[in-house]
């Protein structure tokens, strides 16, 4: 459980980053963020691959979105300076939920 949970929370910390560096890299125009962003992208991916070993695809894969939705809210509101709004943080708090009732089927 606790290789699963490590590797889902890097993955999705990879993936937000990658989101990050994304909106960072105007449209993919500028190389650094571009090329971090895809750097991000393939290593949250991979991990996605490893948390996969031996669970189910299903389960992993909303995992991994779960946190990156809860990681993209937090990292949209720090480093873009978006406003965190009631209707944002109950969205994230059904989705995280959600992610609860799935890992206990």
């Amino acid at each position: 459980m606790t290789m699963f949970l490590s590797l889902t929370v890097l993955a999705a910390m990879f993936f937000t980053s990658g989101g990050a560096l994304m909106k960072s890299s105007d449209g993919l125009t500028r190389l650094w963020p571009s090329f971090f962003c895809m750097i991000c992208f393939l290593s949250g991916a991979a991990l996605q691959a490893l948390a996969m070993r031996g669970n189910q695809m299903s389960v992993t894969y909303i995992f991994i979105l779960g946190l990156e939705a809860a990681l993209a809210l937090a990292f949209g509101s720090i480093l873009f300076h978006e406003p965190l709004t009631v209707s944002k943080l109950g969205g994230t708090v059904l989705i995280l939920a959600g992610m609860c009732l799935l890992r206990q089927g």
